[in-house]
């Protein structure tokens, strides 16, 4: 038997929770990942997992091993990637998951770049606001604003999006421009948006000084994706707050129009973040390195 293969078989199989996708994930035949652990279990003499039709859980001697050997597991992967790193570019494909509005607006018009640094690496490239698993979803790497809940996930904070209110003319058009942020509880709209994963609506905040107002204000559209979010503001259906950096294009060409500029929206950081017990390889890290430089090159003031 080989042990390090097996452990490798192991670990895949609890992080991913079934020894179907484990098998996929590791390129190999469900079979094959299945005699692993069976041989595993016979050269502990110990059941490592409760199998089911529908699903595949921890005995508590598999968890106690677990908890000893996912570390080893990990330090080899790393020691593996750092010879390979220094022996060869960067190549293979990986999959990432990204908002929409960052994939349209900053990881697509940049990939010719990316590739010119990296050809040898390939991207399957997610985007949507719908928050995925990265162990279910097999992701190598999601890029997701605001602080991460769960402690379980490794994160790499990339940068900050600076936020701006704003409205299209023809809506100001049509209802004239709100003074202060109360005014879209009365006589104007906002554009709501929504999470795609728990339908939760999202507010609307704003503070000057010591003062700090948060409303949902009145909708009659509203979105559970950042690229519809603008394309809604643009036709006239209300006010949003969006990065600036989504914001400034449409700004600089008349397309929208910055309001209520006395008053400050929340900063909301942005991380890159990569599932457990799981080192980074070299192929993931370059991609990420590279989103590190275009956060810290996207415009951050409407002067920027």
């Amino acid at each position: 038997m080989d042990q390090m293969l097996a452990l490798r078989v192991f670990a895949r199989v609890v992080e991913a929770g079934s020894f179907t996708r484990a098998a996929d994930s590791l390129q190999m035949p469900k079979s094959t990942v299945s005699k692993a652990i069976q041989n595993l279990e016979d050269h502990l003499h110990v059941k490592l997992f409760h199998r089911t039709t529908r699903q595949v859980s921890l005995t508590t001697e598999g968890a106690a091993y677990y908890e000893s050997t996912s570390r080893l597991v990990s330090e080899l992967e790393e020691i593996d990637a750092n010879l390979a790193n220094a022996q060869a570019a960067p190549k293979g494909r990986i999959r990432v998951d990204v908002p929409a509005a960052v994939a349209l607006q900053l990881i697509v018009p940049g990939l010719c770049a990316f590739h010119q640094r990296y050809p040898d690496i390939e991207i399957d490239l997610g985007a949507g606001d719908r928050l995925v698993d990265l162990i279910a979803d097999n992701v190598d790497c999601v890029i997701r604003g605001g602080n991460i809940s769960d402690e379980s996930l490794v994160a790499r904070r990339l940068g900050d999006l600076k936020f701006i209110t704003c409205a299209a003319p023809a809506y100001i058009d049509r209802y004239g421009t709100p003074t202060h942020p109360r005014d879209l509880d009365g006589d104007h709209f906002v554009v709501g948006y929504f999470s795609a994963g728990s339908g939760r609506a999202f507010a609307l905040d704003f503070t000057r000084d010591e003062e700090r107002i948060e409303l949902f204000g009145r909708s009659r559209v509203a979105v559970n994706d950042s690229n519809a979010y603008l394309a809604a503001c643009l036709a006239g259906h209300g006010v949003i707050q969006l990065p600036i950096f989504s914001a400034k294009p449409h700004l600089d060409t008349g397309g929208l129009v910055a309001l209520l500029p006395e008053w400050n929206v929340d900063t909301t950081p942005v991380f890159a973040v990569y599932p457990p017990n799981r080192r980074l390889s070299a192929k993931v890290r370059a991609f990420v390195d590279w989103m590190a430089e275009c956060f810290a090159q996207m415009p951050t003031t409407l002067d920027g």
